[in-house]
């Protein structure tokens, strides 16, 4: 596998910074019930708070992490907020604001001034109470990131190759493992809360199209890249697709905390998706709701098989088109892909990539009546936008007789969503009042 140098690399990531106060909290507090299990939203058992010796875990950790949600999703607030959007007692948010002050998740603010009465204290969730790692690998590149609390990258690995070869990427995520450990301070390992990976379910397959030799494709199916990691490391692990992992970004970090559903469509090497219905991301029977890089692009003939999304929609069909035209196809990934004299061909891929997505959309929105599809990607973003300017007119074409067109919206995660979208697993489930929002992804298989 021809692969260049992992470097560490300075983050301009910007933070998954809460969003603006919106609307009520997914879950709500329950000041009175005897047992979690009690209350409306799904509680996660056993919770993974740490313990400070007190015996009542259930209710008070429960409360805790609804405090949590609303900062994170509102921003910093003053306890009297907190106990508003809760519907906590006074009380209560001061005993549980203080317990998670002195856990060291919560940190307080400068006062507010210049209103009447007492300055009032914001509260907002501290970037050093928690930290967790994300692992992308991609059919062309692997990253290795560091998160803190509040989403913020603080430190990042990439490793380029010309196909994954498992072997030699589980001994680059033990290297980068071991050089995390190194970068942070044993009491910083201690708030490490565990390692989401995000991955292609079939990193195998369509070697042809990815010149990838095929001993090394057979070695993917036997893979258990979710043991393996977890074979270096004492941290939990847990895995989810590639292209769900970047939903979950963009619905924790972006357009999602004010979008309950919708269809999401991520172009990398391959195009791939996900899907969100009522704030959630729905996995499908096996872990692949949202995979429209198999979906195919018309009937299928006497003796033709159609073809699918991904050969008209994915980056890796831009980058042929740089190759035959004697260019560099990693101008695909950068402002390059808009000038000369690349940008002849980035138009033509644009208009049959606009179309295969514009099908996609056409035929989700008729099964699942989505009003709402994102669309994101690895590309510059003035790509990107042109991206969906050509959708918007493909859309333009169909017929919506019978039932109403989506919204089209640009992502706002971008390039880091997979592997962000994988750290941010861990956090959820030790944290988010119902960390099932994600954790559904990889169910049992069908008997």
């Amino acid at each position: 596998m021809a692969s260049a140098r992992a470097k560490p690399q300075a983050s301009t990531a910007p933070p998954a910074s809460p969003a603006p106060p919106a609307t009520d909290l997914e879950a709500t507090a329950v000041p009175n019930a005897t047992s979690p299990a009690q209350a409306a939203a799904p509680v996660p058992a056993p919770v993974q708070l740490r313990p400070r010796g007190s015996n009542h875990v259930g209710m008070r950790q429960y409360n805790e992490r609804v405090v949590l949600q609303a900062i994170r999703l509102h921003g910093e607030l003053p306890k009297a907020e907190l106990a508003r959007l809760t519907h906590l007692s006074n009380q209560t948010i001061s005993l549980i604001v203080n317990a998670l002050l002195a856990d060291g998740l919560l940190v307080k603010r400068e006062p507010l001034r210049g209103r009447i009465g007492q300055p009032s204290v914001p509260i907002a969730l501290d970037p050093d109470g928690a930290y967790s790692v994300g692992v992308k690998v991609g059919r062309r590149s692997m990253d290795v990131i560091l998160i803190d609390f509040v989403g913020q990258v603080r430190q990042r690995w990439s490793l380029d190759y010309r196909y994954p070869d498992p072997d030699e990427l589980v001994a680059e995520i033990g290297r980068r493992l071991t050089d995390l450990r190194a970068a942070l301070t044993p009491a910083q390992f201690e708030r490490v809360q565990g390692i989401g990976i995000a991955l292609p379910f079939s990193l195998g397959g369509w070697q042809t199209l990815l010149d990838m030799p095929p001993d090394v494709a057979a070695r993917w199916p036997a893979t258990d890249l979710r043991a393996e990691v977890a074979a270096l490391t004492e941290l939990p692990v847990t895995l989810i697709k590639d292209t769900a992992a970047a939903c979950v970004a963009e619905l924790v970090a972006g357009r999602g905390r004010s979008m309950p559903s919708f269809l999401y469509l991520f172009v990398d090497t391959f195009v791939g998706g996900g899907l969100v219905l009522d704030s959630h991301l729905y996995p499908g029977a096996l872990g692949n709701a949202g995979a429209v890089a198999s979906m195919p692009l018309q009937v299928a003939a006497e003796g033709q098989v159609p073809p699918q999304m991904l050969s008209a929609a994915s980056l890796l069909g831009l980058q042929k088109l740089f190759e035959a035209a004697g260019l560099n196809p990693e101008a695909a990934m950068d402002e390059r892909a808009l000038e000369p004299p690349w940008a002849s061909h980035t138009r033509q891929w644009l208009r049959s990539a606009a179309q295969a997505l514009a099908f996609g959309i056409s035929s989700a929105t008729c099964l699942l009546d989505i009003g709402d599809v994102v669309v994101d990607g690895v590309f510059h973003r003035d790509l990107l936008s042109r991206l969906i300017g050509h959708i918007e007119e493909a859309l333009d074409r169909h017929s919506w007789e019978g039932v109403a067109r989506p919204s089209v919206r640009a992502g706002t995660v971008g390039s880091n969503a997979r592997a962000l979208g994988g750290a941010l697993l861990p956090l959820y489930a030790a944290f988010a009042p119902d960390p099932e929002v994600f954790l559904k992804a990889a169910p049992a298989p069908r008997p």
